[in-house]
Parts: C-alpha cells; structure tokens; sequence
C-alpha cells in the first residue's frame, strides 16, 4: 500500500500541472480505493476562481477552503453553496484572515501586477493554519499563454512572545507557446520547498508581517530556481539543436574563421 502511494506521488510530480485533473481521474483507477482520500490532500493541483455571490468580487478555491461540495469565500467567511454548519475559524483567527486578505491583496498586485489572492485560516490542535494562494494566468499575447500558481501552507505555534512558523511552498508553473518565431513549446513543471522560522510576535497582527516576509524570501528563491532550472536550461538545449541563423549565414561563419585561423598560423611561422 504504501509502496503504491509513493509510486503514484512520484508519478504525478513528472506530470504536467496543467493536466493534474485528467490525470488523477486516470490514477484513481489505478490504485487501491482506499487511497484516494489521502492522495486527493497530498497531491496539490492548479487553483481554481470563482466569483463570491455577495461581494462579486473573485477568490480562489481548494481543499483548504472546502467542507463537502462548499467553498467558504473569504470576503464574508459564508459557504457557498450555502453550509449551515461547514467550519469557520475562531474569531481571532477571522480577524488575522482578513488583515492577511489585504496585506496580499498588495503584495500580488506589487509582484504579479494583477492576478488574485487569497488567504485562508483554521485551528488544528495547538496550533493554527494559514494557507496564502496566489494565482497569475497569462493574457494570451503574443500566441503565448501559461499560469503560475503557488500555494503557501503555514503551521503556527506560538510560544510565549515568539512564534514558530513551519512553511511548505509549491509552485507550479507552465508555459505554451505556438509561434512562427519559437515553434510550439510546451514548459511545465512544479517545485516545492520549505523553511521553518521564528519571529517575535508582540501583538496578534505581527503574525501578518511574519508571514509576508517568508512568501516573499522563498518565492524570491523559487522564481530564480526555476528561471535557472527551466528557462536557463531549455535555452542552453534549444540553442544546442537550432539555430537562429541561416545555413548560408553559419557556411560564410565557418570559412571566415577558417580563413583568420590560417593566418594566425601563417604570421606565427614567419
């Protein structure tokens, strides 16, 4: 069983984001029943928006805002469909989720310069959650579309006048392009990583201010990991199998070269 749930993981992960849904229906017909529960919390797939009835205006959607077939929209902390008795953070934690909304609200209006955010709170046992969800799609231009998402999962514990933040950070991205220039190219992938920290924690707020600081160090990291790692990468493999130039343009290249080395060879004799 357990051999079987790593196996499914590990398949996943080399899967492309943009098709986690399609291919997790496959897998599910593939593993035990009994597995689906855990891989549907262990496996995480590209966020989703939807418009909040009353304020109109958008949030995203995943397993941490869920109970049941409802979503608990975190403009007015109501499920919808509605669900009388879905859970909803103490009213602490309401007050630090609402704080937390507007502080990203700036924060990915400042990096993504559009997009949508959203930030979600519950207890769970001594400690609490904080869940940050960010999500960028593409305009389109150019003949070019692709979406980031990157979903920050924080446990809390505090301790005193400190606290402890434990933090696991994914991002996925993908990229699709259908040019004359570039051809067609399809770039995915996902990363995770995580960081543990502690802060001073003078007033209930401060818990903000910490957490904004540790999205904003590891996206850092990640986005200069993956420009590394994918774009850097595929650039040195798509240089190394074409070339940009004409065949006539790397023929006059080479006899040029040819002609200079010859020299060279010429002078240092005499």
């Amino acid at each position: 069983m357990a051999d079987q749930y790593d196996c499914a993981l590990d398949l996943m992960r080399r899967l492309p984001p943009q098709n986690v849904e399609e291919n997790f229906s496959k897998l599910l017909q593939l593993v035990n029943a009994d597995l689906a529960d855990e891989l549907l919390s262990a496996i995480d797939q590209p966020l989703k928006v939807r418009q909040c009835q009353k304020t109109g205006k958008d949030y995203l959607i995943c397993d941490y805002n869920r109970d049941g077939d409802s979503y608990r929209s975190p403009w007015t902390n109501e499920y919808e469909p509605e669900l009388p008795d879905g859970a909803l953070p103490s009213p602490t934690l309401r007050k630090l989720e609402v704080a937390a909304n507007d502080a990203f609200d700036t924060y990915r209006e400042m990096y993504y310069e559009g997009g949508i955010s959203s930030v979600y709170t519950f207890d769970i046992d001594d400690k609490f959650a904080v869940v940050v969800l960010i999500k960028k799609v593409g305009d389109g231009a150019r003949r070019m579309k692709g979406a980031w998402d990157s979903i920050h999962v924080f446990e809390v514990q505090e301790r005193g006048r400190n606290a402890h933040y434990k933090l696991t950070s994914t991002v996925m991205l993908y990229m699709i392009t259908n040019n004359q220039n570039l051809g067609d190219m399809n770039l995915s992938g996902s990363m995770t990583r995580q960081s543990e920290q502690d802060f001073p924690v003078d007033d209930p707020s401060a818990h903000v201010a910490n957490i904004g600081r540790m999205v904003e160090d590891i996206e850092g990291k990640m986005r200069n990991s993956l420009q590394e790692v994918y774009f850097g990468k595929t650039k040195d493999i798509a240089n190394d199998l074409r070339s940009l130039g004409s065949l006539a343009e790397s023929r006059e290249q080479a006899r040029i070269q040819k002609e200079l080395v010859g020299r060279l060879m010429e002078r240092n004799a005499q």
